[in-house]
């Protein structure tokens, strides 16, 4: 699903390099360039990667008035693959072996008979995959906003997105940065005189018998991806104890609640795993006895409210990935609406996002983290008792 119609799941990448100017004709060009299809190759051997209209999936068609929309480009990247099952190769195999195996003593190939019987079937592969069959797309939609400078990628696959990545620094010479949870919490460090204060932060101990380690990060000095565990704990707090409306840096203000779904894991990689769904998960006494455990947040369905925009997503805590997002007006759920209200609606859910995670960083990175910890604290022991009584 694109961009500009129905839910949307995607990463952001900020563009710190773009030499390419303001939107015009030469953008139109280099997507008519790289189209996908416009190069031949042996996709059995070789993927073909190259851009799409956008529009669907068998879309190659490039035009000023359909693709550039306002302040953003839309188009996608489609990967091309000839992928042929396992089986019926090792069934084309068996049967070139079957025609050489004649006169062999022993009823066993030779290992010439089965060098020869792996170049049959690579050539049998190549012909397959020059008539198109066993032929897979795979399209990522891409969205390019010149007013963010960010490329949003349709997709939360690792591989997928490094494959846009590649074309569009190959095709246009962009340069990217990735956005997460860590990102942010840096960006926020260097734009408010925090950069030593960051530098020495160290994920959070919440219980006086736990450990700071977080098993899924990687412990890098520059890495502060545990940093979006901590917000949905801390957001998960502010909302239940304190209010659920939060005022933001821009004097504007955010109500919200957690909806759908939630995914916790133990941090120390001992007490395994739990995934919840329910329309307000935080509720029920499962999920209060996780965090009383020390488990922490790792993917949360959101519904914020702000400015008369209702967005409900679903937030990966660590990559900031946005995952089958809806976004109405207050009291309307269509979301079938002008393409450039449509974008400017995208950048409003990513703006609301990141001056959530601004207030928790004002809070995080610097003195006032640890009355807040210790308040944190005090409310999952005293919860987990509670939950104990009621359960038992």
């Amino acid at each position: 699903m694109g961009f500009l119609r129905g839910s949307v799941t995607f990463e952001r990448y900020r563009i710190t390099a773009d030499p390419t100017g303001a939107f015009g004709e030469q953008h139109i060009e280099t997507l008519k360039k790289f189209r996908i299809g416009k190069t031949k190759r042996n996709l059995h051997e070789e993927p073909a990667t190259g851009f799409s209209g956008g529009a669907h999936l068998l879309d190659t068609s490039f035009d000023v008035g359909k693709n550039i929309i306002g302040d953003a480009l839309n188009f996608s990247v489609r990967v091309d693959s000839c992928q042929i099952p396992g089986p019926i190769k090792r069934a084309w195999t068996a049967m070139e072996l079957a025609g050489m195996m004649d006169d062999n003593t022993g009823g066993r190939p030779t290992k010439s008979q089965r060098e020869q019987a792996k170049e049959a079937v690579d050539a049998r592969c190549a012909d397959e995959a020059a008539k198109g069959n066993y032929l897979r797309m795979n399209e990522t939609a891409v969205l390019w906003d010149a007013i963010t400078e960010t490329m949003y990628l349709g997709s939360t696959s690792e591989k997928a997105n490094d494959n846009c990545l590649t074309l569009l620094n190959g095709a246009f010479g962009l340069e990217f940065s990735r956005v997460t949870s860590g990102a942010l919490a840096a960006e926020f460090a260097d734009e408010h005189d925090r950069t030593e204060a960051i530098f020495n932060t160290a994920a959070t101990a919440f219980h006086p018998d736990g450990s700071n380690s977080v098993v899924w990060w990687n412990g890098m000095n520059d890495n502060y991806d545990y940093l979006g565990n901590e917000f949905l704990l801390w957001l998960w707090w502010t909302w239940e104890k304190n209010s659920n409306v939060i005022s933001l840096s821009d004097d504007s203000e955010v109500s919200g609640m957690f909806a759908r779904s939630l995914a916790l894991d133990c941090p120390i990689g001992e007490n395994g795993k739990e995934t919840i769904s329910a329309d307000s998960p935080v509720a029920l006494p499962e999920a209060n006895l996780a965090i009383g455990m020390g488990k922490l947040p790792r993917k949360a369905g959101l519904t914020l409210v702000r400015e008369g925009q209702q967005f409900d997503f679903t937030l990966n805590a660590e990559t900031f990935s946005i995952g089958s997002a809806k976004i109405s007006q207050v009291g309307n759920d269509d979301v079938t609406r002008d393409p450039i209200d449509r974008i400017e609606s995208i950048r409003q859910l990513c703006e609301t996002l990141d001056l959530l995670f601004e207030v928790f960083c004002e809070k995080r990175i610097g003195s006032q983290w640890s009355a807040e910890q210790k308040k944190i604290s005090t409310w999952l022991r005293a919860d987990q008792k509670t939950t104990k009584r009621k359960v038992a």
